[in-house]
């Protein structure tokens, strides 16, 4: 979503950091074309006045100035300034500034939590993810029921929803209205002593009375701890007006901006906590139920400055990285043994991760290989043909990868649909990572060298290692080789 923006901030930043020292006027002309960036964006435009004469007011004070590197001072001053943007708040210093606000669950069970928008903002959806994430991150029982008695299925939808994701939905009765359903949710609720209940209100195509009125009244019914309003972040600065009608009407407690992982210019995230004063809960990075993520206001400017989201990516790998081939991996790396099926694995985690874009773009300092690999039309088929390869291969093959001669090689590039030249790439990537295991071995395993290089730290993985990302160790676990990426080269 970021993308234009963050290319067009780090132009202006790669200009004032290439310089030894800066004037004030330097910066100023830095801010004018930040300016102008955050406009383009779609931010609004008091927030992006206020948001320059904030960074303007310190960038320009003497010890940023007279500092050794007062590129890389102003680059901290406009992150600080973002964050405090998007939390609302300033940073004191301490830990918490920057951090995702999550569900308040402190009240007597059932906790509502009541869904509101406009109509294709992608709530029902929103509503089922939510119930997914509060049963499998916070262990609580919930329950959803849809009071959408307008839209054509829409209660249908929400309870095929409901079975995809194992959360139990309010059954259907034809004819009821709203308020009704919203009792009889309750109802519903404490009788089976459900500890969260989420109630999808309906969405309209525009903001009207009777909308208002319906949702105040299912408010009255209900008294939800949570009032979450869901907006599509691709109507862009509109999604800012929409969240000030809402806000005017109904007591929200927080936004959830959906289809985050679109192409719009991101302005409506920028100015969402600006204008309506509340914070960003969540986020929806997809089509798929498990698409969702705490909004972390740190880890955006982060990823608006090119400086990657390792939080997320450490979240990520800890939800879809199954522990036992984690811990069975790591078992053959050390006995220095890494055959095919291994190789398989990794290419697995990296896909389920959301594949190499996605990986590219929360590691720190790899935005120019994203817009390398874009450039030369690299995408997730590569993780793909890779995998079909390996798949082609016998069970033999893959655990001695030194029976595969000229002919093998064809049948496989025949079974694969790909060309041998490409399986050749493939067993070459192999070959180097087996190598690399077997040198591993003999330096004493992983234990020895995650002493060597400080395991735990910052940066503290195993260096250029497949599935371990410490630095040099490309795309966190991303092959050395990997066809199309430049891996390690020999002279």
């Amino acid at each position: 979503m970021f993308d234009n923006l963050s290319d067009r901030l780090g132009g202006v930043f790669d200009k004032l950091k290439g310089r030894g020292a800066l004037k004030e006027q330097d910066v100023r002309d830095a801010m004018r074309e930040v300016r102008v960036a955050l406009l383009e964006a779609d931010v609004a435009l008091p927030v992006a006045r206020r948001f320059i004469d904030a960074v303007t007011e310190k960038a320009v004070g003497s010890e940023v100035l007279k500092s050794v590197t007062p590129g890389q001072q102003v680059v901290k001053i406009v992150h600080d300034e973002l964050v405090s943007m998007l939390t609302g708040a300033k940073d004191d210093g301490g830990d918490q500034v920057g951090a995702g606000e999550e569900l308040n669950f402190n009240a007597t069970p059932p906790v509502v939590i009541m869904m509101v928008g406009l109509q294709g903002s992608g709530k029902t959806t929103t509503t089922a993810k939510l119930g997914k994430l509060i049963r499998e991150r916070h262990g609580k029982k919930a329950m959803m029921a849809s009071l959408d008695v307008n839209r054509p299925a829409a209660q249908e939808q929400l309870k095929v929803l409901g079975e995809q994701v194992d959360v139990a939905t309010l059954p259907i009765i034809e004819g009821q209205q709203p308020v009704d359903i919203a009792r009889r949710a309750m109802g519903a609720a404490k009788l089976q002593n459900f500890d969260v209940l989420l109630l999808d209100t309906a969405g309209r195509l525009h903001v009207d009375e009777a909308l208002m009125a319906e949702m105040k009244a299912v408010s009255q019914v209900s008294a939800p701890t949570e009032v979450l309003l869901v907006v599509d972040s691709l109507t862009g600065q509109d999604a800012v007006n929409v969240a000030q009608s809402f806000s005017g009407e109904v007591p929200l407690t927080g936004v959830v901006l959906t289809r985050m992982d679109g192409d719009a210019r991101g302005g409506a995230a920028l100015s969402m906590r600006a204008v309506t004063g509340k914070p960003i809960k969540f986020a929806g990075t997809g089509e798929k139920l498990d698409a969702i993520e705490t909004f972390r206001p740190a880890s955006v400017a982060d990823r608006i400055l090119g400086m990657g989201d390792v939080v997320s990516l450490v979240e990520k790998a800890a939800a879809t990285i199954k522990e036992e081939e984690a811990a069975q991996l790591a078992e053959n790396f050390e006995k220095g043994k890494f055959d095919l099926n291994d190789l398989r694995m990794q290419l697995k985690q990296m896909q389920n991760m959301g594949g190499l874009g996605m990986l590219a773009g929360m590691m720190p300092g790899m935005k120019k290989a994203k817009a390398a690999m874009a450039a030369s039309n690299m995408d997730d088929k590569v993780l793909v043909h890779m995998d079909a390869i390996i798949g082609s291969m016998t069970p033999k093959e893959r655990i001695s990868p030194g029976l595969m001669n000229a002919k093998r090689k064809k049948r496989v590039a025949a079974g694969s649909g790909t060309d041998v030249q490409t399986v050749n790439k493939l067993l070459k990537m192999h070959q180097e990572m087996s190598k690399a295991m077997k040198q591993l071995r003999k330096m004493g395993g992983l234990k020895s060298l995650a002493a060597m290089f400080g395991a735990g730290g910052p940066g503290g993985g195993m260096p250029g290692m497949p599935g371990m990302g410490g630095p040099g160790g490309g795309m966190g676990g991303l092959p050395p080789g990997l066809p199309g990426l430049g891996g390690p080269k020999k002279k």
